[in-house]
Parts: structure tokens; sequence; C-alpha cells
């Protein structure tokens, strides 16, 4: 047995069972063995940043890591912006990326490049100089790392840079998997001292993110927000929220940060759990990038690496609330809109249209922006675009569709961060993916637009229009989903929108909407 197939053995034993593949010569190996171990399944992408992302979907869905197949230097190069936002949400992920032998590197052949500088910008776990006999628990290492949470927002990313001749020279075989890691609890003593906090009657806000949005984590939350009366929010893009009625009601974020100190105003004790203290998405002149109102106390209930479930499960015990007390999101009806579209009534057409148990990928404002009103439709899982790089959610909801081939996937995609990663339409088609995107097609970077307004300019001269300007020569969404083997269509008007949905959610396999808008 080879080092490549030892590692796949040992990775499909750990529990690996998806690998996101564009491979190249170096990679070969690997490649045969994939072909040997049909219980990991393999996925081509036609770009790395569509197999970096779809591994983040998958792993935000699952729990689980999927792995990635990339190569070398250049290849690992296309896929970070979507390892960037994947570290950004703690998504357990596992980067396996071709390199040459070292025997070769002296020649500085042309793709030869300092792959660990590249990969120690989103890798939580690196390891580079692994042997034919050590590659297969160097891939049990990998595993065992993303499932380890990590301080801050170093993320649980795993990158395991394998020369050729690891995965060309004789293996001793797989090895076992590792014990996993745990999260470490709070001290009690913490626990009470936030529980007399959020007892004493003063206005506070519990700021929920990462492990304390989980079922459990947010059950707990409720509990302790209906007994005290304190606020639930979840940051502005959260990794993931499952949502709709009947799930525990939470406040999402704003996003400028001056709306953000606005909904935080007159709060006097701000208590993270999960989460770091807000900040400003970019900076502005003559504003400060902390966005803690004055007066107010920051604590730390749990810190991304720690237990959050069980620390909002000890509060809640001290101060003895009932689930009974809980505030749940409320079924309402969503009438169909009618009319022109734009923002509002597309997010009105995806609510009152959105299926049971929907999974949704944003990556715009305006696909966010429909977070609220959906809140009342039905239940759904909602992935949101955590680092800021473009691109994110067609690829995040390729992922969530291999995730769970059961529910039916959104994309809410702006046409800007459309064009960084449309190639995920080609691996939705090959794999019959149930997923249906929908594009808000304004020709425009608009959130620029928005940002350049904010600058004080009323006067957009002709270059900076041209630089936000994405409509000349104007892009055929439906065409260029048709050549990738996704059929489309173009809706007008919000009873076409409604319409094209509801076709969508009831065939199976992927469809594209272009909204003009």
């Amino acid at each position: 047995m080879n080092g490549a197939r030892a590692l796949i053995e040992t990775l499909a034993d750990c529990g690996v069972e998806l690998c996101m593949a564009n491979p190249g010569t170096s990679e070969m190996h690997l490649v045969q063995a994939l072909d040997q171990v049909p219980r990991m399944r393999s996925v081509l992408t036609l770009f790395e940043g569509v197999c970096t992302g779809a591994a983040d979907g998958y792993g935000r869905m699952t729990g689980k890591p999927a792995a990635t197949l990339l190569h070398l230097g250049p290849g690992l190069a296309n896929g970070i912006a979507n390892l960037h936002n994947a570290r950004k949400a703690g998504t357990p992920l596992i980067n396996i990326v071709g390199n040459h032998p070292q025997y070769h590197m002296g020649h500085d052949a042309p793709l030869t490049s300092d792959i660990d500088t590249l990969a120690r910008n989103f890798s939580s776990w690196i390891k580079s100089c692994s042997t034919a006999e050590t590659l297969a628990q160097d891939g049990a290492d990998a595993y065992t790392a993303t499932l380890r949470a990590t301080p801050g927002s170093q993320g649980q990313i795993a990158t395991l840079i394998m020369g050729a001749d690891a995965a060309w020279g004789i293996s001793p075989g797989p090895v076992r998997a590792n014990p996993l890691p745990t999260r470490a609890r709070i001290d009690g003593s913490r626990a009470d001292a936030l529980a007399r906090v959020l007892a004493s009657g003063e206005k506070a806000v519990l700021l929920l993110e990462h492990d304390a949005l989980t079922a459990e984590a947010l059950e707990a939350a409720g509990r302790i927000a209906g007994k005290t009366g304190c606020r639930l929010v979840t940051g502005t893009f959260p990794a993931r929220t499952d949502g709709g009625p009947g799930t525990v009601s939470v406040e999402r974020m704003p996003y400028f940060p001056e709306h953000i100190l606005a909904t935080l105003e007159g709060t006097r004790h701000l208590v993270l759990v999960g989460a770091q203290t807000p900040a400003s998405f970019f900076a502005y002149q003559n504003q400060s990038g902390r966005l803690v109102p004055e007066g107010c106390s920051v604590h730390t209930l749990a810190r991304i690496e720690e237990d959050a479930a069980d620390a909002l499960s000890q509060v809640a015990d001290i101060l003895s609330a009932p689930a009974s007390v809980i505030k749940r999101f409320e079924k309402s009806a969503v009438p169909k809109p009618q009319g022109a579209l734009n923002t509002r009534s597309i997010s009105q057409a995806v609510a009152a249209t959105m299926p049971d148990n929907a999974i949704v990928a944003t990556d715009s404002g305006g696909g966010n922006a429909a977070w609220s009103i959906c809140q009342g439709a039905a239940r759904h899982s909602w992935l949101s675009l955590t680092g800021g790089s473009i691109g994110q959610g067609g690829p995040a909801a390729t992922g969530a569709a291999l995730a769970c081939p059961d529910r039916r996937v959104l994309a809410l995609l702006g046409d800007g961060g459309a064009g960084y990663t449309i190639q995920c339409l080609w691996t939705q088609a090959r794999e019959q993916l149930n997923v249906t995107t929908l594009i808000y097609a304004n020709r425009s970077y608009n959130i620029l637009n928005v940002e350049y307004a904010r600058l004080g300019v009323t006067d957009v001269g002709a270059v900076a229009a041209s630089l936000f300007d994405i409509s000349n020569p104007e892009i055929n969404w439906v065409g260029l989903a048709k050549s990738m083997g996704v059929p489309g269509a173009t809706a007008n008007t919000a009873e076409e929108l409604c319409t094209l949905l509801e076709r969508s959610f009831q065939e199976p396999g992927p469809f594209l909407i272009q909204a003009q808008c």
C-alpha cells in the first residue's frame, strides 16, 4: 500500500465522507486512492474557490470535515478567499495540497511556491514534512485538529501539504483515529457571576455566536432571556442559524456601525457567548471601530473555544429559569408580493414560497435582508457570509446540498458575488443537486455605491461609476446557467418570481432564477 491509499483509508475510517477535488499531476496517486476507497465520495469542481466554499457549506451543515484536494500553491491560492470565510465560520475542514517531492524543490520548477506561508493565513494546523511512513498518522491528526475549537478567529482548518513522494512511497498502512477532542467547560464561579449580572435588572444583551447558536445553546439562552428580560442577539453574519416558527427568538445585529450602536443604545451589560467584542466591518473616519456603547460593561460567559451550551445551561439553572418562559418565533402568513422587483419584494417572495426545512446560503446584502421576514415563514437553516469575501454563497449552497440531499437549498446571490464562483452551477448539474440559485441582477456592485455615498460624495464621477457598474456588457445568467447544464428563467415581476421559486422547489435538480431588480 502506498502513502496515498493509507491516507484515504485513514480519513475514511475517521469519518471523512466527502472529497471536493480539483487535482493536478502531483495528486495523481491520491486520485487513484480515491478510486480504490469508494467510502469517500469524490466531487469535481472546475475552480478551487468552489471546492473550498463547498467544503465550508458541507462542514457547517454536518459539523464534520470534508476534504479538499488542491494542486500545489497556485491551486490553494485560488481557494483562499473561501477558506478565509470558513476560518471565520469555525468550519471543520481538511485541505490536502499536493506538492513537489523535497528533492525537486531546488530546481525551482514553474509551480514551486511557499505553500506553508499561504496556508498560515487560515489554518489552525499545518503539516508539510510528511513521509510515506507518517502520512496516514498525519491525516488522522489533521482530522482531530478540525474538531478542536481554537481561540479567537483561528478557526478549525487543517492543511496537509503532501509531497508526491509521500503519496507514492510504501506505507505501513492506515492508522486508527485519535480520541475526539472536547470543549472546555467554564468554571462554576463564572456562571454564578454572570447570573448575578443578568438578574440585576439592568439592561443586558447576550451576544451569541459559533457554539452558542446550536439548538441546545439557544434553548438555554431562551430560558435566561425569558427569566431576566435580557436580549438575545447574533452577529451580523453568523456561520449558521436554525430558525423559523417554533425556534428560539433572536435578533440579528445590523451591518453599519451607527446602526449597531443604535440597537445597543442603553445596554449596560454586553455578555459575550462564543463571540468577540463587536467591531465595524470597515474603518470609517472619525468613528471608533469598537462598537460598544458608552457606559456598557463587556463580560465573557464563554470564549469561542469553550462549551457555550453548557455555560448557558449553568446560568439558566442558577436562575431557575424554566423552558416555559422561552420566547419563540411565531408562524405568520406572508402574502405573495406583487409588482416590481426590489430587495423588499424579493425577500417577501422568498418568505412566501419557502419550503419547510430549506437551507439558505447568502452572499449579498439583499439576501441577508431576507432573514427577518423568513423567521415566521418556515423552518430553515441559514448560512451567512462570515468573512466578507464574496463568492461564497453558490459554493456553500453546493456543499450544503451534498450534505443534506433531502433538503432544498436556496442560494441568494448578488450578481457581483455570483460572478466570482459561478462554476458551482456545473458541479450542481453534474451531481444533480437540489439547489435553487436566485440572482439579484441589479447589474452593479451596489454595496460600493452605498459605501461611496457614506464618504459624502454626491456627484459620482465617470471613473468611479464605471468601477461599480457591471451592466456593460450585461450578463445573461440564464444563458450562462444553461451552458453549464442548469435550467433557468428570468423574473421581471414579483408574481413571476413567486411562480419560478415554487416551480424550482417542486422539480428535482438545480435551477437558476435571474431576478431583474
